[in-house]
């Protein structure tokens, strides 16, 4: 788990917590405009009542626009319209000299638009977003399919999940939300969200399942069930729905409170969850963060769609993790070469998943403690992510950078694309000012003195190495 030791080395402090704000909900435009401190619980609110969302909100109540633009953000969604960042439609920025500018993909700050993704605030300081809102419905028509097997055939029914057919845009049968969890290396359940009308949910038969009381099981528990009693299908809320990992943080809750499932607890102080995570890594002392960062994994593997069973067999050798999270998203094909980036001549390939314009990845979630470490068996956590970089570099993977990375310079550009980055931060003047993106995310207590150091010592060739041998 990373620590926000990058803090420590800041330039100077600015105090964005007054920019919480929706500006703007534009039902004609279809666009939302956010400051950056606007969280995901907040827009749901405001917009799910008007059957508009967010083509892409993320799972977590607390997870924010400027977060989310900066870092990185996913949803069940992310099939259809790609990454949280790839629904943007303008930013407004302010740029390291203190000029105002909006930037949009196809004016006179294009490169500025294509870089600010991944790049942690390293660029300027977002004061808003307008963002892509999409129709919905007020029910989630959600479908639970058991399946089993070894880990590649799980793997197989995921793909299969979504995949089939997917060249056609309009075909009734491709889903809304996509997701599977791995519960063991041989049983996973995988979903499927169709948005449904009050009309379709309330007919005979159906069932409705409000999933976001304080009392109800947590989600990943009450999807569980399908493995005994097989596939079923019901209608949840759709706000309720987007936010289904939040009481539990995915199982994390778990870990945090071992006796938070139990239906006592969840009847009686169930309204508690979750706790902060800022609360939690603000009273947590040297000796917990460190048993965290060596004993405990929360790491996002973004591989290519074809490559999630080559993923799975990996951290079932390496790390023993379960449960696991897959969701799908598009990776698209853009007009400038961003961090991230499609494989190369992956629009002749079409491969299951793929499109001309996009090719398929996954997100491979790896949230909890290894296996060997709860059998009381030896574990190097710093190795197993050293490891786990490598094998991404190795099959054109991503690590989403909210997470600790191992990696030296070197390595991290190897993994990422510098090169618009790196033009952008001159031409903008954010060298000097705001620290390069590889320091924001490297691990260790920084100051202000040795992060410029190594700016300068690295300024004259940030990336002439990338693609140097070992």
């Amino acid at each position: 788990m990373r620590n926000v030791d990058y803090k420590r080395a800041r330039h100077f402090e600015v105090d964005l917590s007054a920019f919480r704000n929706i500006l703007e909900i534009d039902q004609e435009r279809m666009i939302a405009k956010c400051e950056p401190l606007v969280n995901m619980g907040q827009i749901t609110r405001a917009s799910v009542p008007l059957n508009l969302a967010l083509a892409v909100v993320a799972e977590l109540d607390d997870l924010t626009v400027g977060g989310l633009i900066n870092g990185y953000g996913i949803e069940g969604s992310s099939h259809l319209y790609g990454l949280f960042s790839d629904t943007i439609v303008a930013y407004e920025i302010v740029l390291a000299n203190g000029q105002v500018v909006r930037a949009t993909k196809d004016n006179e700050y294009s490169d500025l638009f294509y870089a600010i993704p991944w790049s942690q605030g390293t660029l300027g300081l977002l004061m808003s977003a307008e963002i892509k809102l999409i129709p919905i419905k007020e029910y989630m028509k959600l479908t639970y399919v058991p399946v089993r097997g070894n880990v590649r055939d799980l793997a197989q029914a995921y793909i299969d999940s979504f995949a089939p057919g997917f060249d056609d845009e309009c075909n009734e049968n491709v889903p809304d939300f996509v997701e599977t969890m791995i519960y063991n290396p041989h049983e996973g359940v995988c979903m499927t969200g169709k948005y449904a009308s009050k009309e379709e949910a309330k007919m005979k038969g159906n069932k409705i399942n409000s999933v976001g009381w304080w009392f109800k099981p947590w989600f990943y528990q009450h999807a569980e069930t399908a493995l005994k009693k097989g596939e079923f299908v019901e209608y949840i809320p759709t706000r309720e729905y987007y936010h289904r990992h939040t009481r539990c943080l995915y199982w994390e809750g778990k870990l945090i409170l071992p006796f938070g499932d139990q239906w006592w607890f969840r009847f009686l102080f169930g309204w508690l969850m979750p706790p902060k995570v800022s609360l939690l890594k603000a009273t947590q002392g040297e000796a917990i963060r460190n048993y965290y960062h060596e004993m405990h994994v929360i790491q996002d593997m973004l591989v290519p769609l074809y490559k999630v069973p080559d993923a799975l067999e990996w951290v079932d050798r390496e790390m023993e993790i379960y449960p696991l999270w897959l969701c799908p998203h598009r990776l698209y094909k853009l007009p400038y070469k961003t961090m991230i980036y499609p494989e190369e001549g992956f629009e002749q390939e079409r491969r299951q998943g793929d499109t001309s314009y996009a090719q398929m990845y996954t997100d491979v979630g790896v949230y909890y403690t290894p296996g060997p470490v709860f059998r009381g068996e030896e574990f190097d956590g710093v190795d197993a992510v050293r490891r786990l970089e490598t094998w991404l570099i190795e099959n054109h993977g991503f690590q989403p950078q909210y997470a600790v990375s191992e990696l030296d310079e070197k390595k991290f550009w190897r993994m990422f694309d510098a090169g618009l980055y790196e033009q952008c931060r001159r031409k903008y003047g954010a060298v000097g000012t705001f620290m390069s993106v590889y320091y924001k995310s490297k691990k260790g207590r920084k100051t202000e003195k040795e992060v410029q150091e190594a700016e300068k010592a690295q300024l004259e060739t940030p990336y002439a190495e990338v693609d140097q041998p070992e």
